[in-house]
C-alpha cells in the first residue's frame, strides 16, 4: 500500500507543478528519502502542432518520510521513439 502512496503523491504534484506523469519507472527507498524515477512527456501541443516527435523528460523526485515531493531534477530528455541503450540505465 505504501508503494500506491508514493506513486499517488508523484503523480499529483508533477500533475499540479509540472505536468501529467506519463509513466513511474521506479520506486525505491534510501536512507532518508524515497526515490521516484518518472518520464513526462513534454511540450505535447508544440511538438504535434509541427509534426515532430514527442519529447519525454526523465525526472527523478525525492520524497522525505511524509511522502511529500521534496526536490525533483530532470535527468535527460528524448525523443518519444528512441530506443534507451543499457549502457544508459542506472545514471
Amino acid at each position: 500500500m505504501k508503494l500506491e502512496k508514493i506513486m499517488d503523491s508523484v503523480s499529483s504534484f508533477f500533475e499540479k507543478h509540472v505536468r501529467p506523469v506519463h509513466r513511474i519507472t521506479s520506486v525505491s527507498e534510501k536512507d532518508e528519502y524515497w526515490e521516484v524515477g518518472l518520464e513526462v512527456i513534454e511540450e505535447k501541443e508544440y511538438m504535434k502542432r509541427y509534426g515532430r516527435d514527442q519529447l519525454i523528460g526523465e525526472y527523478i523526485a525525492k520524497l522525505d518520510d511524509d511522502l511529500d515531493v521534496t526536490s525533483f531534477e530532470r535527468m535527460a530528455l528524448r525523443q518519444r521513439t528512441s530506443v534507451k541503450r543499457e549502457d544508459e540505465e542506472g545514471r
